[in-house]
């Protein structure tokens, strides 16, 4: 039997086409860089060189700066580094989500212990840009709606990887709200539980970035397969 770090990377070397996007709409395939593949590659054989059943941690959708550059979802280039012992030719450019992420794996044991449990995906496992700035899949009702049966699609797939029946969504507004629907319509999870966005809790909230931290260990470690 395939590891699940195996069937992620046969699943994104199987994302060879996509829906219509809305004009001015430009997608993100970061793994068809031939570093990125490398570095994921690297990644997915290191930390999921096993078949046990993961928790999703379900975000929105690859962005510049995280997985649209590593290919890692969450991971900028400096944490890949330095957390997860990678090395590469990325720039070291930071972002914001992946500082939460980190600060909060470090938090709950480390990336060996987080990996073995955890698996982070998004709604859309492509990300997209307009105007040179991320967009998110909700941004556009034309994008949503087009895309949905793509993401679903991909959704299923990854599940079949090895899911926990709890998963988490990664912001508590429309991305939750999103998936939640979905839920109802093709039964993916049991239960989908909300957890406040890394990147709005930099932003917004980072004096209480340590209860933050608390509340996601705690979730986590308290789903059980």
């Amino acid at each position: 039997m395939d590891s699940f770090g195996e069937r992620v990377l046969q699943f994104f070397q199987g994302l060879k086409a996509h829906p219509k996007v809305p004009k001015g709409v430009e997608v993100l395939y970061p793994h068809r860089a031939p570093t990125t593949w490398q570095i994921m590659t690297q990644f997915y054989r290191k930390y999921y060189q096993d078949s046990d059943k993961r928790v999703f941690l379900i975000g929105i959708n690859p962005g510049r700066f995280g997985a649209g550059t590593t290919g890692i979802a969450f991971t900028d280039p400096i944490r890949l580094e330095r957390e997860c012992r990678i090395d590469h030719s990325f720039d070291l450019k930071p972002e914001l989500s992946s500082r939460f992420i980190y600060h909060m794996i470090a938090a709950y044991g480390g990336v060996d212990k987080f990996y073995s449990q955890c698996y982070f995906t998004s709604v859309s496992p492509l990300g997209f840009t307009s105007g040179g700035k991320n967009l998110n899949y909700y941004d556009l009702k034309e994008l949503q709606h087009n895309w949905e049966s793509f993401m679903v699609d991909s959704l299923k797939s990854q599940i079949s990887f090895g899911a926990c029946e709890q998963a988490f969504s990664l912001g508590q507004g429309k991305n939750h709200q999103y998936l939640l629907n979905l839920n109802r319509k093709y039964q993916l999870f049991k239960q989908i539980q909300p957890l406040p966005h890394p990147r709005w809790i930099m932003q917004y909230r980072l004096k209480r970035l340590d209860e933050f931290t608390e509340l996601y260990c705690e979730k986590i470690s308290t789903t059980s397969c």
